[in-house]
């Protein structure tokens, strides 16, 4: 199946978008009584082409996030100081020097390959999250629960969150278990990011305490509700 790019994007659609998950994002934080400014909106740009990114700049996006190390590379490289960069895909080991150097967060830590990699070349400013397979889904990314307070102790950086992606769903309310169980384990270790929520699913995902939301086809497409 091909991959969907968004090219030709346009300032003022991506900038209204923008507003309309920024107004969603504060109603679902204040509905659970918290601060709206405790909630980060990050573009993921798995999909946008680099000649796109200053779009993504005019229309007021500032933290963007990708899933292909080559690509955060090429992507960070040619808009230095433009954006604040986390990393969000699956990461190979080998992969992990080659991101180091261009982000924030590693949202997406859940390997003992991983952060062996980690304690040969990271600084001591790195800070990551661990991904968490809240689901236990087979086969997927992440740190199975039983297992998450012995991998905090084995990794060699700050740990600073935790992040999730819970099953394919039939509706946001399906998800909102997996946020909360996520929100637990982080207020149970004293992380303080949650790194939870999609386009899908984002205003549950805020409610149930995410701090990084990871928005793609909500920014972009045209109407997008």
């Amino acid at each position: 199946m091909a991959e969907v790019t968004y090219d030709g994007l346009d300032v003022a659609t991506v900038r209204a978008n923008l507003e309309h998950a920024r107004e969603e994002v504060a109603r679902a934080a204040r509905s659970a009584g918290r601060d709206p400014a405790e909630v980060e909106i990050l573009a993921a740009v798995k999909y946008i082409p680099t000649d796109e990114l200053d779009v993504l700049a005019e229309a007021g996006i500032e933290v963007v996030g990708e899933n292909r190390a080559q690509d955060l590379e090429d992507k960070a490289g040619s808009h230095p100081g433009v954006f604040t960069w986390d990393f969000i895909g699956h990461l190979q080991s080998r992969k992990v020097k080659q991101v180091l150097p261009y982000v924030r967060y590693i949202h997406s830590v859940a390997s003992e390959s991983v952060i062996a990699q980690l304690a040969r070349h990271a600084s001591p400013d790195t800070k990551v999250m661990v991904e968490v397979n809240v689901a236990g889904e087979t086969g997927k990314s992440g740190v199975a629960p039983s297992e998450l307070a012995s991998f905090l102790d084995r990794s060699p950086v700050r740990v600073v969150g935790l992040m999730t992606m819970p099953p394919l769903a039939r509706t946001p309310e399906d998800n909102r278990a997996h946020f909360a169980a996520l929100r637990e384990l982080a207020d149970a270790h004293g992380l303080g990011h949650l790194s939870m929520g999609t386009s899908q699913d984002y205003v549950v995902a805020v409610q149930e305490g995410a701090t990084i939301v990871r928005l793609g086809s909500r920014l972009y497409t045209p109407g997008a509700p």
